[in-house]
């Protein structure tokens, strides 16, 4: 099978957080399988979705130290189908256009894990390893990387050194930021949800909408995009804090910056303490944990300071949801990070709210004079790519694996900024071309 054929038949599958990714996972297996590698499948159910890690070796034999080249095979959801303008609509359908391969999954990474595998593939028959590639392609990294987590809680690799796509233009990334994933539910009163209830059956009645807009982008650059959710909690908090909320909705998932946002309100106001009021003044307190990031820096980041994505809202049965994220640098103290998350907690409280934090993902930084990073950067500098390591303001399976003492580095065809979570995601041939010379470069120099 042709490359680009390959890309073509692995964008088209959905591994979308709601449809999961065991079918892309067994199409990559047996891909990995026809260029002549050994394949074990991890099978795990998460909540009502079967999942799949895919492991692929040159021998069937578990070696005691291995070099882990890994790609997360799960992609966001694509939102809106009618804002993929380059693909006729429809984000599983590749197109090539300018040398350029648009749809989900082609910079964020799907793709990367079929230039990991054509370079493990020139290697085929090879014994005489010093540090054996093992391939991994994992799954559940846009929701919790739980791929990554099941992988080293079953002890299916032995990795001494790894290195994590991600989207980097053929960069190597060298320090990421942490993430908190958090979640607010605040719930209506009794006498609200009955109103609301009556309000829907009656025949006449009377509310007013307006829709926002916005800029879709990932969470870890918020300021490369426009939050439409944004938008509608500043237009909320002009409005007199009495108005009833109809529906209130906005977002695609936590980790993106949302491009839509809807707002129903009834104008009539019967109750004490509304929920608008109440989501104005936990929006407010938000705002002032935005300011108080301003004054934690590290230079080593654009965006240098922490960062806060307010990237879903909905309205349930008897709760409005809010889901986010906070982006945390390495130099931030984890005593400072949970201040932070106390202090949205009392403010949720204040308010009648229920507050968690669903998942924390801790900052990871590799020294540019490890082994690993100067091997990295030396093969690209021979190649005569950009040889400057860089840090990247998201968080990936580097999180996990730095953890349990894998010396990590991240790196990956196709741009960061302005592509990735956007309708217009795409990856240049030529990238994905240089992205497999340079992974062939690291398995000679590291594993043979």
């Amino acid at each position: 099978m042709e490359f680009i054929e390959a890309c073509r038949q692995l964008i088209s599958l959905d591994s979308t957080p709601s449809h999961g990714n065991k079918e892309v996972a067994r199409w990559a297996a047996a891909f990995c399988r026809q260029r002549g590698l050994q394949v074990e499948e991890q099978e795990e159910i998460v909540g009502d979705l079967e999942q799949v890690n895919i492991i692929a070796r040159h021998s069937s034999e578990r070696p005691g130290a291995e070099f882990l080249l890994q790609t997360h095979l799960d992609t966001v959801d694509p939102g809106p189908f009618s804002l993929w303008t380059d693909t006729s609509a429809n984000p599983f359908e590749a197109h090539i256009i300018d040398g350029k391969i648009f749809g989900l999954g082609s910079a964020d990474v799907k793709l990367d894990f079929l230039c990991k595998l054509e370079a493990m593939a020139q290697f085929k028959g090879r014994t005489d390893w010093k540090l054996p590639p093992v391939l991994v392609g994992t799954f559940g990294e846009e929701t919790g990387m739980q791929g990554a987590l099941k992988l080293i809680r079953k002890n299916k690799i032995a990795a001494k050194m790894a290195i994590i796509s991600e989207p980097s233009d053929l960069q190597l990334i060298t320090a990421a930021k942490g993430f908190a994933s958090v979640e607010i539910r605040i719930p209506f009163s009794a006498e609200e949800m009955t109103y609301r209830q009556e309000h829907n059956l009656r025949e006449s009645t009377s509310t007013q909408s307006k829709l926002f807009r916005g800029q879709a982008a990932h969470s870890s650059t918020p300021h490369l995009g426009e939050s439409a959710i944004v938008k509608m909690m500043e237009y909320l908090m002009m409005l007199p804090d009495s108005v009833n909320i109809m529906e209130i909705d906005g977002g695609i998932n936590f980790n993106t910056v949302p491009s839509h946002a809807f707002l129903e309100i009834d104008m009539n106001s019967q109750f004490e303490n509304p929920i608008a009021k109440r989501i104005a003044s936990i929006y407010r307190a938000l705002k002032t944990l935005e300011l108080e990031f301003l004054s934690h820096r590290d230079n080593d980041f654009h965006p240098s300071t922490p960062t806060l994505n307010i990237g879903l809202v909905r309205t349930n049965e008897d709760d409005v949801q809010i889901t986010g994220t906070c982006r945390i640098p390495p130099v931030i103290a984890h005593e400072t990070y949970e201040g932070w998350m106390d202090q949205l907690r009392q403010a949720c409280e204040a308010n009648g709210a229920v507050f968690r934090v669903n998942d924390y993902k801790k900052p990871f930084r590799t020294e540019t004079t490890s082994i690993l990073a100067k091997g990295c950067l030396d093969e690209l500098r021979n190649m005569g790519l950009n040889d400057k390591p860089i840090s990247q303001s998201s968080t990936n399976e580097a999180s996990i694996f730095s953890r349990v003492g894998i010396e990590c580095v991240c790196f990956g065809p196709g741009k960061r900024e302005g592509n990735m979570h956007t309708p217009r995601e795409n990856v240049a041939i030529a990238d994905l071309e240089k992205a497999v010379e340079f992974y062939k470069k690291v398995i000679e120099r590291f594993c043979i």
